[in-house]
């Protein structure tokens, strides 16, 4: 099944609960807080049933047509058409919609690629996670992932006399029908535009803390959920010219209450299992196909970035400076290392012990790090080459509405080949996406999205190759005598 942008904005308008400050939301398609957002994922459905993009986005297999984003890859040439999937979703939307529809279908089909190993947490979870993958695959699914905890939830000092409940996540209850999950769960980006949520651990869960390994899927609309938004951008934008991405492409973030909410078992992937709660994403293919799709993303948010550097240097007159060639070439041959990294993931794939066929993880690791690594950088490099011209402009768009102000504006403001309203225009976009509120939120996503730097650095440890890496040396030190020992005399 393939959605319709029609049939996807009608199923998210079921009754969930979403809180904006005080306001309770009914309708995300409608509210000024969401609704272009909304719409920019209903695109995505549509895009991808358009005939030009059918033949990549779709999947016909035993008899059902599904997304492409679901395929199993069991050939590279698999992973190459889940690739140019990824690409163009994030091409649609610049890279700016970090977990749009592709990104945790990218997680399932890793997961049930290896559906003894959620038999051996409890029997029946595998047909748990395969049935979880077909109903995700049949009915073209949008789920979010909550799969980190809130800040400060560990468990208070045994000697403190608080006694406090932590926040986080936990079954309260159990019995032959599911179980009962109370608590909260971070961080639900693009959630209120979701049908269903994936709660789990991404963060290690310590001994003693079984009820806290609970991993499940929850429909939004389940009595007992609700939604705690953070600050819309797209509320307070200006208007579409004055913040043309905040107000289409706020994609949001927001923390998730389960209050009593039950789970039946079909539901549920780990439970009393506070190793595989965690591991469950770095034994199977999981976690790197997601962040696969989240590399690739990335760069299609790298081109926009070069190419608002390159526009900067035209503007100014100034793109035949040495200076700002070297800012040039160099961003230009970033953009080259994290491509290069990527096609690495695709033509150096790993076969799965199930006759699968994935994304080398080493290189997966490498660009993530990478991204996380020199995202700030980047942006500062072009926020150096914009100088402060874009405080030059008036405040906003009302500017042009009056005639005498938008004549003085265009005599004063114009320069050779091209006109202050698109000045203004250009210099709008590239603030909004570099130094605006939306651009903040983006500077701090994607520094953490994946976790802290020693997080990432750690998923690089555990995927190096210190074996073959050490058997270089030894083979070296092998390779001559140390000198003999001269006997004293």
């Amino acid at each position: 099944m393939l959605l319709t942008g029609k049939e996807y904005l009608e199923s998210i308008c079921d009754g969930r609960r979403i809180y904006v400050g005080s306001e309770r939301v009914d309708d995300v398609t409608t509210h000024p807080a969401f609704r272009n957002a909304a719409h920019s994922f209903a695109a995505i459905y549509d895009r991808k049933r358009a005939s030009e993009n059918r033949a990549v986005m779709a999947v016909e297999e035993d008899g059902e047509t599904f997304s492409s984003y679901f395929l199993l890859p069991r050939t590279r040439e698999d992973l190459q058409k889940r690739f140019e999937t990824h690409r163009r979703i994030a091409s649609w939307t610049h890279g700016l919609l970090g977990r749009s529809q592709d990104n945790f279908p990218s997680y399932v089909c890793g997961l049930v690629m290896d559906p003894a190993m959620f038999d051996g947490i409890r029997l029946g979870f595998g047909d748990n996670i395969k049935n979880y993958y077909k109903h995700m695959r049949s009915n073209d699914i949008f789920a979010s992932h909550t799969v980190t905890n809130p800040q400060g939830w560990r468990m208070a000092d045994p000697k403190s006399a608080e006694r406090r409940t932590p926040p986080t996540l936990r079954v309260v209850a159990e019995d032959d029908a599911g179980v009962t999950i109370n608590g909260l769960k971070m961080l639900g980006t693009a959630t209120v535009f979701c049908h269903e949520t994936w709660c789990g651990n991404l963060q290690p869960v310590a001994k003693g803390q079984d009820k806290e390994s609970i991993t499940c899927a929850v429909p939004l609309n389940a009595p007992g959920v609700s939604i705690w938004s953070r600050k819309s951008y797209e509320k307070y934008a200006v208007s579409e010219f004055d913040n043309p991405l905040a107000t289409r492409f706020d994609e949001n973030d927001a923390a998730v209450l389960f209050e009593n909410v039950k789970v039946p078992w079909e539901r549920v992937f780990c439970h009393d299992n506070v190793e595989m709660t965690r591991e469950i994403y770095m034994r199977t293919p999981g976690h790197v196909m997601a962040n696969h799709q989240a590399n690739v993303r990335f760069l299609e948010k790298l081109k926009l970035i070069l190419g608002v550097a390159g526009k900067v240097a035209d503007m100014n007159g100034a793109r035949n400076i040495p200076a700002v060639q070297f800012t040039l070439g160099r961003l230009a041959a970033m953009e080259a290392t994290l491509e290069g990294l990527i096609m690495g993931q695709i033509n150096t794939g790993e076969t799965h012990p199930n006759g699968y066929h994935t994304v080398n993880r080493r290189y997966v690791y490498a660009a993530l790090h990478w991204c996380s690594t020199h995202y700030a950088e980047i942006c500062d490099n072009v926020r150096e080459l914009m100088g402060a011209g874009v405080f030059q402009m008036p405040a906003d768009e009302s500017v042009l509405e009056d005639e005498k102000l938008r004549e003085t504006f265009e005599a004063y403001w114009s320069v050779p080949g091209q006109s202050a309203q698109d000045r203004m225009k250009f210099l709008n976009l590239a603030w909004d996406l570099l130094g605006s509120d939306f651009a903040g939120r983006h500077m701090q996503y994607e520094k953490f999205y994946a976790g802290p730097a020693f997080v990432m650095n750690s998923y690089s440890y555990e995927v190096g190759l210190w074996g073959e890496w050490k058997q270089c040396l030894d083979d070296l030190l092998a390779s001559y005598d140390a000198p003999a020992v001269v006997p004293k005399i």
